[in-house]
């Protein structure tokens, strides 16, 4: 009997839905190609149906890795809004993360992390690809792998890439004990996207495709700066949009650094919970003999500057998930700093 092209590709997308969602609980696959979130060449990451790419206004440093992100969700579920914090995600939900570097002959994949919304919650799984570029393999605590690259300025970089482990990973994703996506944001994801079938705005995207619901009008969603593009929003924002990026994941209430009392995100308004003029929890390696996280237009007497500028252990800030300085990102957060003129701290006054 021969089926007509519509049943054909209904069968072909009900397969395909079948065999990305079953692996949605342990044990997970040990390859990445069986999930099959990519058709084809695994290496050209072409989204399998259902997989979505997205991208974010402001990522993550990571080494200066390039990220590919893609999501999919079962059939006949959303994502539910939220304005502040990420989307509330279906059981089932991957969301997908692949790291990459070019070369003189296109890019070489080091790794793709996985979070997966399993039935007892999200689950991180790095895979590690190999030097052929022809599979990724799940490993729960990966060494470290050399990479060579040029930036687009023309400097030459060899790093020893670190992959992070399983437990490290919860470090980041950890809230309130709980394990969580920290990229997929309203304010992250409000900006356009580059689709097969055009270029359109990601959230009305996803609204129209059955992956969100909840959404309000797009014109009251909030957007967060592009951190390197002035036209996007004011030094301010821009700043205040890469910590929330970089460390306000950590850094925040509810957080692994909540017990620092510093609190990064784009929501805290108030300038001691910032830094400014706030003495550190523990004075130790990591401050140095600075006596301020962040002193008013002096980002060589401030502590996050410091942090955020060394590579040394026990001092870098952010200490996962990089091992050199974004120089570029370093130096918006000490202009940020130096901004607001310089004051001394009240304690500052008497040393």
């Amino acid at each position: 009997m021969r089926f007509s092209a519509a049943i054909l590709a209904l069968v072909l997308l009900a397969a395909c839905s079948k065999s990305v969602r079953k692996h949605t609980q342990e044990p997970y696959p040990r390859k990445l190609s069986a999930w099959n979130l990519f058709t084809g060449r695994l290496a050209d990451l072409h989204p399998n149906d259902r997989v979505v790419p997205y991208d974010l206004n402001t990522p993550l440093f990571s080494d200066y890795a390039t990220k590919y992100r893609f999501v999919w969700m079962p059939p006949g579920t959303a994502a539910t809004y939220h304005a502040t914090e990420a989307f509330e995600f279906p059981t089932g939900t991957i969301l997908a993360k692949t790291f990459a570097y070019p070369t003189n002959s296109g890019r070489r994949i080091i790794e793709t992390r996985l979070l997966v919304h399993g039935e007892k919650g999200w689950d991180t799984l790095p895979y590690v690809w190999n030097d052929a570029q022809t599979e990724a393999t799940l490993e729960i605590a990966a060494d470290p792998t050399v990479v060579h690259w040029t930036k687009p300025s023309g400097e030459q970089l060899t790093i020893d890439y670190v992959i992070p482990n399983v437990n490290q990973c919860k470090e980041c994703h950890e809230k309130s004990k709980t394990n969580i996506p920290i990229g997929p944001k309203a304010r992250n994801l409000n900006r356009d996207f580059d689709y097969v079938d055009g270029r359109m705005n990601q959230l009305v995207y996803w609204m129209r495709i059955g992956y969100l619901r909840g959404a309000p009008a797009l014109d009251t969603v909030p957007r967060a700066a592009v951190w390197d593009d002035p036209a996007s929003g004011s030094l301010e924002n821009r700043a205040r949009t890469y910590m929330d990026v970089n460390c306000g994941h950590c850094h925040r209430p509810e957080g692994s650094a909540n017990t620092s009392g510093l609190y990064l995100t784009t929501e805290q308004a108030d300038p001691m919970r910032l830094g400014f003029c706030k003495v550190p929890v523990s004075a130790g390696q990591g401050s140095g003999d600075l006596l301020f996280d962040v002193v008013h237009g002096k980002p060589d007497e401030s502590i996050l500057y410091r942090r955020m500028a060394s590579v040394t252990p026990k001092v870098m800030m952010p200490e996962l998930g990089r091992t050199l300085v974004h120089r570029e990102g370093v130096e918006l957060i000490r202009e940020w700093i130096r901004s607001g003129g310089a004051k001394n701290c009240p304690a500052a006054k008497e040393n």
